[in-house]
């Protein structure tokens, strides 16, 4: 276990951004991120968790307390069943999956950050979700001072959240538990339109495996999200911002909204999200509202690939990246009605 004082944080996110913590702990084992985590709480020093670091947003004042990076590994497949100790590079874990012919997260490929964190933020893209495949998320949890195993069911998944979220204080994920399927080489029913296009099948068909995956690559590099550490566009952590999801009568009024800026006949991106609730696309209000893709002048811009993506341009400090993304919000609630909601965790900031 290593332990550093005064230790800049910026090298361990995918902004490159914050400033130092008090000290920080690098914890390769189960039993050294329990340790360090029962010191932080017997003490009562504050304590932050860093995986791969590319869902954190950190003050440029840096964190006063602990941080702890959890650099955990192991992988074991039995079958169709993987475990994966959180500090895992979630796409190298992505890609053995697909080496050993087993579909489920083939689509989840190119998403940077650790296994650990992917309960969390239940994270998801082209038509996958990682709560499809958890089965069991082994995590300490601090108020009761125990190892637990909380069951997909205990989790609380809904899009962007779960239960892990919703409790940041309180449970620290040391392993995650998937069942996979083997369908013998194909990937699982592809969802998502645009990859189901770029493959050349109907959405639900399915593809070999190493070509879903290979497209879902091209198609996330295209957009700046597979890390590059040449590429600016990717120093960022990924889409900002949520999916915004409205009730039937907010999206009523998001619809007028529409009409009375761009015009009548002018269909705004709407998809179901639950009896009375219907999601629309955070990319699509920020590009009508005027931020475009490249917008900015300063350190901080909109990505030149995408306008979901916030980015360091090499010099930006958090304080730039937040003054963008404030305008973007406020913009975009001016121009819609609308309120859109950071994706990225806030250390010692806020919008």
């Amino acid at each position: 276990m290593q332990v550093l004082h005064d230790a800049p944080l910026a090298p361990l996110t995918t902004f490159r951004l914050g400033g130092p913590a008090t000290r920080l702990i690098t914890a390769t084992t189960d039993d050294e991120v329990i340790a360090a985590v029962r010191e932080a709480d017997d003490t009562g020093t504050p304590l932050l968790l860093v995986g791969g670091g590319s869902n954190l947003v950190i003050g440029d004042k840096g964190f006063d307390g602990t941080a702890l990076h959890i650099a955990t590994r192991g992988v074991r497949l039995d079958g169709t069943t993987l475990e994966l100790a959180a500090g895992e590079v979630w796409t190298d874990a992505v890609a053995r999956t697909v080496e050993a012919g087993l579909a489920g997260v083939e689509c989840l490929a190119g998403i940077p950050g650790s296994a650990g964190a992917t309960p969390i933020q239940n994270v998801g893209a082209y038509g996958q979700e990682v709560s499809a495949t958890i089965t069991a998320v082994i995590a300490y949890d601090r108020r009761n001072r125990e190892t637990v195993a909380l069951a997909n069911a205990d989790c609380a998944f809904a899009y962007r959240h779960s239960r892990f979220k919703a409790e940041p204080d309180r449970y620290v994920v040391l392993r995650v538990r998937f069942e996979l399927e083997d369908a013998g080489g194909l990937s699982a029913p592809l969802r998502y339109a645009e990859t189901a296009r770029a493959l050349g099948v109907e959405p639900g068909g399915r593809v070999p495996l190493a070509a879903a995956r290979e497209t879902v690559l091209k198609l996330r590099a295209g957009k700046g999200m597979v890390l590059d550490p040449e590429d600016h566009d990717t120093w960022s952590a990924g889409s900002f911002f949520t999916n915004p999801i409205l009730t039937d009568e907010e999206f009523a009024a998001f619809r007028t909204r529409v009409d009375q800026r761009l015009g009548s006949g002018i269909e705004p991106p709407a998809f179901p999200a639950g009896e009375g609730r219907v999601k629309t696309s955070a990319a699509w209000l920020i590009d009508k509202a005027g931020f475009t893709k490249g917008y900015g002048t300063g350190p901080a811009r909109i990505s030149t690939k995408h306008t979901l993506a916030l980015t360091n341009r090499g010099e930006a400090t958090t304080e730039d990246l937040l003054a963008l993304a404030r305008e973007v919000v406020a913009g975009v609630h001016e121009a819609f009605g609308v309120t859109l909601v950071n994706e990225p965790v806030t250390v010692g900031v806020s919008l």
